[in-house]
C-alpha cells in the first residue's frame, strides 16, 4: 500500500515549512535514508529523508509551496501501485514523524503593496468572485509582478486564485497600459519587456533620446517587488511585537578593555584562541547570576526568574538573524564557553543548528564590535527581560590618574523591559558586566579553571 511522505515538525514552535527543492522525482527509486526534499523552516534549512525503502509515486507538494506541518508532501510505495485521490496519511517511523493525519492545505504568502492593478469587471451571477483564496505560487507571481489578488477572478476550485489568473491579470494591466512608441526601445529590450509582464511605460529609458534599452528593462526587473522570506517576515513578526508590547528603555557604560587586551594577547600567544565575545559572554553569565531578574521574564501580571542562563548569541546571515543558544551557560567555565559557543555560531552560519537549539534563550548578546560600530541599541527578544548590546572598541583619550592617556574603550548598551527591570537594577548589572570585564586578575583566574 502507497504510504504517505509528511512535512515534518523540525521545532515545537514550528507550524508550517516550505520545500525549497526535491531531490528525488516522481518514479525514482528511493532507499531508505536517502535524501527526498529540502525544506525551509523559519530559522534554517534542513533535509527530509526517507524511512523507507520504494518507488516516489506522486509528489503533492511542489518546490516554493509553503504548507502546515504534517502535510501529505508525497507517496512513496512499489513501482505502479495507485495512489489516493485525497491524501490519507499514516503514522511513520523515525525521528521526523508526526503524530495525526494533516489535510494538505497551502497558505497564502502575505503581500507587499500593489504597484499596479488592473480593473476587472463585476463577475456574472454564479461566477467565482475576485479576492478569494490564492495558491502560493500565485501569491509569489502577483508579488513578483505587483498585482493586487483583490482585484483578481480565481478559476479554481471554490473560486481560489491560481497562476494563470495572475498571469491573465498582468497581462491585461500591461494591454491597458498606454505604451510608449516602440521605436523607443531596442527589440531585444521589447522582447524582454513583453516576455516578463512589464509595462512599457513604467521603464524609463538610458540610451540616447531616451531610448530603453535591455539594461532598463532588467534594471525594472530587479526592481520589481520580492516577497520577504520566511526568515525575515518571523523576525519581523517578532520584533515588531516585542518593541510595541514591551516597555523598552537603555542604559549604556562606557569600559576600559585596555587591561582585557593585554591579557587576551598573551593567552592567544600562549596557545588560545579566545574572542573578545568569549570574555564579555563570561561577565554577563556571572552578572546574571548575580541579578537574576535581568534573566527573567514577564507577562505584566506574573515574574518568572530563572537560575539557569540559556545565553543567545545573535548571529548575522545574509538571509537574516539567528540567535543560537548556549545552554546552562552559568555551569561552565571560559574555556567550555568559548567552545560550546563556536561550536553553536558555526552551525548556525552552515545552517545545520535544529530548530531547537535557535530559540529559547533567557538572554541575548548582540556583539556589533567587528562593524566600526560606536552605540546602538537592540530589541529585546521575545520571551527575555533584557538584551545587551556591545559596540566596537575605540581609541579614546580619558583622564589617567592626573594626566590624560589613550586607553581602548567600549560601549555597551542595556535594553531592558521596565516591567520587570527598573534604572537602577538596569544600571547595576551592566556595571557589574563592566567591573567584570576590567577586573583581569578574575579573569585570569576564570581562564585557569
Amino acid at each position: 500500500m502507497a504510504h504517505p511522505i509528511l512535512m515534518p515538525m523540525p521545532g515545537q514552535m514550528t507550524e508550517e515549512c516550505t520545500v525549497v527543492a526535491w531531490h528525488k522525482r516522481e518514479g525514482d527509486a528511493v532507499r531508505k535514508g536517502d535524501v527526498l526534499f529540502e525544506i525551509e523552516t523559519d530559522k534554517s534549512n534542513m533535509d527530509v529523508e526517507a524511512f523507507d525503502a520504494g518507488v516516489l509515486l506522486k509528489i503533492l507538494v511542489r518546490e516554493g509551496e509553503t504548507v502546515p506541518v504534517n502535510t501529505v508532501c508525497a507517496y512513496l510505495g512499489e513501482a505502479g501501485e495507485a495512489v489516493p485521490e485525497t491524501p490519507v496519511a499514516e503514522a511513520p517511523t523515525g525521528a521526523l514523524a508526526m503524530p495525526e493525519t494533516a489535510r494538505l492545505v497551502a497558505a497564502a504568502t502575505p503581500l507587499p503593496p500593489p504597484q499596479a492593478s488592473t480593473p476587472v469587471s463585476p463577475p456574472a451571477a454564479g461566477a467565482p468572485r475576485p479576492g478569494g483564496s490564492i495558491s502560493p505560487r500565485a501569491a509569489r507571481l502577483a508579488a513578483r509582478l505587483g498585482i493586487d489578488p483583490a482585484s483578481i477572478v480565481g478559476s479554481g476550485p471554490n473560486g481560489r486564485i491560481v497562476e494563470r489568473d495572475v498571469r491573465t491579470a498582468s497581462t491585461a494591466a500591461v494591454a491597458a497600459a498606454p505604451a510608449m512608441p516602440a521605436t523607443a526601445f531596442d527589440p531585444d529590450a521589447l522582447e524582454l519587456a513583453a516576455r516578463e509582464l512589464i509595462a512599457t511605460l513604467g521603464v524609463r529609458g538610458s540610451g540616447p533620446g531616451g531610448r530603453v534599452t535591455r539594461f532598463d528593462v532588467e534594471r525594472s526587473l530587479r526592481e520589481r517587488p520580492q516577497p520577504l522570506s520566511r526568515m525575515r517576515r518571523v523576525i519581523a513578526e517578532r520584533l515588531t511585537e516585542s518593541f510595541t508590547t514591551t516597555p523598552h528603555f537603555a542604559v549604556t557604560v562606557a569600559v576600559d578593555m585596555t587591561a582585557l587586551f593585554g591579557f587576551r594577547e598573551a593567552l592567544n600567544a600562549a596557545g588560545t584562541d579566545y574572542s573578545v565575545t568569549d570574555f564579555i559572554s563570561l561577565a554577563v553569565v556571572r552578572s546574571l547570576v548575580e541579578f537574576p531578574a535581568v534573566n527573567g521574564r514577564t507577562d505584566g501580571r506574573s515574574v518568572w526568574l530563572r537560575e539557569r542562563v540559556d545565553l543567545g548569541l545573535a548571529v548575522a546571515l545574509e538571509a537574516g538573524l539567528l540567535v543560537p543558544v548556549v545552554r546552562g551557560a552559568e555551569t561552565i567555565g571560559l574555556a567550555e564557553l568559548h567552545a560550546r559557543s563556536a561550536a553553536v555560531v558555526a552551525g548556525a552560519r552552515a545552517g545545520t543548528l535544529p530548530p531547537d537549539e535557535l530559540s529559547g534563550s533567557t538572554f541575548t548578546i548582540s556583539n556589533m564590535g567587528m562593524l566600526g560600530v560606536e552605540h546602538f541599541t537592540a530589541i529585546i527578544n521575545p520571551g527575555e527581560a533584557a538584551i545587551l548590546a556591545v559596540s566596537s572598541t575605540v581609541p579614546t583619550p580619558v583622564v589617567v590618574g592626573e594626566g590624560v592617556g589613550i586607553r581602548q574603550i567600549m560601549r555597551m548598551t542595556l535594553s531592558a523591559d521596565h516591567r520587570i527591570v527598573d534604572g537602577a537594577l538596569a544600571a547595576a548589572f551592566l556595571n557589574a558586566v563592566r567591573r567584570r570585564l576590567e577586573d583581569v586578575e578574575t579573569l585570569r583566574a576564570e581562564a585557569a579553571r
